[in-house]
């Protein structure tokens, strides 16, 4: 570990502002000394104490609740001590610099500061603490903040799902398959002059291809919960007057953007997270694409391409009423024909028919039609956004995921089908299987954090919240 790893760390461990409660924070090693200076008593531990918190001159600060933790058994695996305070700023501000000047004051046993390197922590450090110290792994770490930033009820229980330990118990149980179909490749390798083929006798294939199966089905519910945790963002594009803001405004269920007769209303983006099925989806209205001389709206349609060209879903909108002009049509084909050279391979796009209920007789041509005003059809495209997503309620339901964990199951997916290839010509190739294999545990070690450079540790913490 770094140096600073070793420092004793405080902080305010409730959100900034005024509550009915604050906790401050320490973490180090050997507090008792820093206690018995707090409150001239020793704390039993994992009891909560009623008592007075005082400052330098004896006054009282506050009167709360005070907790201690000793290590190992606390959530960083040091001693851990919890002051829980009326929620003021100022009363937690307080207990901060009171702990502060008593960890600079002399011991009285031995004349050395009580707590000499005790600083403010770092954003996420106490959530580091604990991975450092194995209270936890980094996919558990990592669903801490998730279950904090979770936007829907989904999100918070894929989150908890991850923190209870269940993405790594999965992702565990595959490094132990891979490791034992290591062990006997190793073992083949090594004692080549033996009569006993150890592979074919463990069937080393069906052996590989359950690994296979499995590292599919962790990866078909961390895509889940990757979507959970980041969502889509869908960008409603068009001609002025489609209707896109209207349609914004329906799928939100509130009055976001101003909706008028007149064209090029909206001049700018507007997004509204909405949640369906507990999927958090970002939609983004636009301004209508069209060619224009008023620079305010020629901003506004850069922008909205800018926004189409990062969709992860497009809905094109259609006005029913004018289908039937040549020149609106003509104008719809040209958009079309920007949109497929503009949008990323793979965008899905939804041909969305607007207005049926000022032009029920009117024929779409593939898509989904609907009205804004009413609301018909709306649940249809709900539907079909989720499909176009791909997102499915998996068995047993999903874990919270990160890109970096979707990117790490597919290079071990990778791994696992290269060493098929060599075991099926075990014979020439079993020293590049054995390699396969050792790289797909590698590569499930950098999911749970097993082997991880204090650069990613850095930037993943340093997303956490302070006293987190």
């Amino acid at each position: 570990m770094l140096p600073r790893h070793h420092d004793p760390i405080l902080a305010i461990a409730t959100a900034p502002g005024r509550g009915a409660v604050g906790i401050v924070r320490v973490s180090g090693k050997q507090l008792s000394a820093l206690i018995l200076s707090l409150f001239g008593r020793s704390l039993p531990a994992r009891e909560a104490v009623y008592l007075p918190f005082a400052d330098a001159a004896g006054a009282p600060i506050d009167r709360g609740l005070a907790l201690y933790f000793p290590a190992p058994h606390s959530f960083t695996g040091e001693d851990v001590l919890e002051l829980q305070a009326h929620g003021g700023p100022v009363v937690l501000q307080l207990l901060l610099a009171r702990c502060l000047e008593l960890a600079s004051q002399p011991d009285l046993v031995t004349g050395l500061p009580l707590l000499p390197a005790l600083r403010l922590a770092a954003a996420g450090e106490f959530s580091e603490r604990a991975f450092l110290n194995d209270k936890i792994d980094l996919t558990q770490a990592e669903a801490i903040a998730d279950l904090i930033d979770a936007s829907t009820e989904a999100a918070a229980r894929s989150a908890a799902q991850s923190l209870s330990g269940a993405f790594s118990k999965e992702v565990h149980g595959l490094r132990d398959a891979i490791i034992h179909l290591r062990m006997l490749v190793e073992a083949t390798l090594d004692f080549p002059e033996e009569e006993i083929d150890f592979l074919q006798q463990a069937d080393a294939k069906g052996q590989l291809d359950r690994i296979e199966s499995r590292v599919q089905a962790v990866f078909a519910r961390a895509s889940q919960g990757v979507l959970l945790r980041e969502g889509i963002h869908v960008v409603i594009a068009g001609q002025p007057n489609a209707g896109k803001s209207s349609l914004l405004n329906a799928l939100a269920g509130a009055e976001l953007a101003i909706v008028t007769p007149i064209a090029g209303t909206t001049r700018d983006r507007v997004q509204q997270t909405i949640q369906i099925e507990g999927v958090p989806i970002h939609v983004i209205d636009t301004a209508g694409l069209r060619d224009s001389v008023d620079t305010v709206e020629i901003m506004g349609i850069a922008r909205a391409w800018e926004a189409i060209e990062a969709a992860d879903v497009l809905l094109f909108l259609h006005d029913l009423t004018r289908i039937g002009q040549t020149e609106y049509r003509a104008a719809d084909a040209d958009i079309r024909a920007s949109l497929s050279q503009k949008l990323p391979t793979g965008v899905p796009v939804i041909d969305v028919w607007n207005k049926a209920d000022a032009a029920p007789a009117a024929g779409s041509e593939g898509g989904i039609t609907l009205s804004a005003k009413t609301g018909a059809g709306l649940e249809a495209l709900r539907h079909a956004l989720l499909q176009a997503a791909g997102w499915q309620a998996p068995a047993g339901g999903s874990f919270i995921a990160r890109a970096r964990h979707i990117q790490a199951l597919r290079r071990v997916e990778l791994h696992c089908r290269e060493a098929g290839v060599h075991l099926a010509s075990r014979a020439q190739a079993l020293d590049l299987l054995a390699e396969e294999l050792r790289l797909a545990q590698a590569a499930l070690a950098d999911i749970t954090g097993e082997f991880s450079s204090d650069d990613l540790l850095g930037v993943i913490f340093s997303q956490f919240c302070i006293g987190k």
